[in-house]
């Protein structure tokens, strides 16, 4: 795709508007009426509708309007680190930068670009980031809708320093659910999870699916590449394809947790549930002039979708 083409396919799919904290976001719309909105701080996606106008990511009512912390909810973006695995503030710096749009990145295949609404984001290593973090970096973000509403999420992290690195990363999505207590996980069944409630142990999952009666909070190891979440009072379940994301962090803080959280509603647990595609258990090495890709799709498909026609074994996106 040349220039004038992806600087056209932006300007005609996007609106630069500014949100309640001022800061700039962009909204990508489809024909059909659904919508996302990409802020700069962050790249953070922080609202995804369907063609009906329905909400469906989690944000916390009780976030704290002020940059340069990244909001509670949407889909944060952690990296280079995810949670405190290592000496960096928690879940790395990128969700509380401000970043570029970048009208001319480098090509990715066309089905990545026809027929969606979409922007390129980029972050390029600061002098700030090099004091915490030592190595010179540029990490690109793409957010697609499809026509059908399906939100995509494409990063590309490239290695410009003259020596290797390793990182971390997520897409730190934040579901709206109807109710906590109602909602279950298929396809995370048989794997074995690091449980950070028990100093990171390591479990297998025994249940035919994952349901919530308490907090959790677990990393679940080579997992497949597609992942439901089942909605049933909705009627409604999320589809989660990735690809270059062998593990999943799953989080719901419960009823304690939340209470101790600041920017976090007592109840908000109820209605929110965190699945994040993730690369964390073995950190992504890059040499020199090499680049990663992580990528996840997530769709909405009712309820009568059946979990044994996911095709765990079959690729993602």
């Amino acid at each position: 795709m040349g220039h004038s083409a992806a600087v056209w396919d932006f300007r005609a799919a996007t609106e630069l508007t500014k949100d309640w904290n001022g800061i700039d976001q962009l909204v990508l719309r489809t024909p059909q009426g659904a919508s996302a909105r990409v802020s700069l701080h962050g790249a953070q996606v922080t609202s995804w509708r369907n063609e009906h106008g329905e909400e469906l990511l989690f944000t916390s009512s009780k976030i704290v309007p002020k940059a340069p912390k990244a909001i509670r909810g949407g889909i944060p973006i952690c990296f280079p680190q995810f949670g405190n695995c290592g000496s960096l503030e928690r879940h790395g710096f990128a969700r509380n930068r401000m970043w570029a749009i970048d009208e001319n990145p480098p090509p990715l295949p066309p089905n990545d670009s026809r027929g969606k609404s979409f922007v390129d984001l980029l972050l390029k290593s600061s002098e700030e980031d090099v004091r915490c973090w030592p190595h010179s970096f540029e990490l690109r973000l793409r957010v697609s809708l499809t026509t059908s509403g399906d939100l995509s999420l494409i990063s590309r992290v490239r290695n410009i320093n003259g020596k290797p690195f390793s990182f971390s990363f997520a897409y730190h999505t934040y579901l709206l659910v109807s109710d906590i207590s109602e909602i279950r996980i298929e396809g995370l069944e048989t794997l074995d999870y690091l449980d950070n409630l028990s100093h990171k142990e390591r479990f297998t999952e025994q249940g035919d699916a994952i349901t919530f009666e308490s907090e959790v909070d677990r990393l679940y190891l080579s997992s497949p590449n597609i992942i439901a979440v089942l909605d049933h009072e909705r009627k409604r379940t999320f589809i989660i394809r990735k690809e270059g994301l062998p593990d999943v962090a799953v989080w719901n803080p419960w009823e304690k947790k939340s209470k101790s959280m600041v920017d976090f509603g007592d109840d908000e647990y109820k209605q929110m549930l965190c699945v994040d595609g993730a690369v964390i258990e073995k950190p992504v090495n890059l040499k020199p002039g090499e680049e990663w890709t992580g990528r996840i799709q997530l769709s909405v498909v009712g309820s009568s979708f059946c979990s044994d026609r996911l095709g765990f074994d079959r690729g993602g996106i």
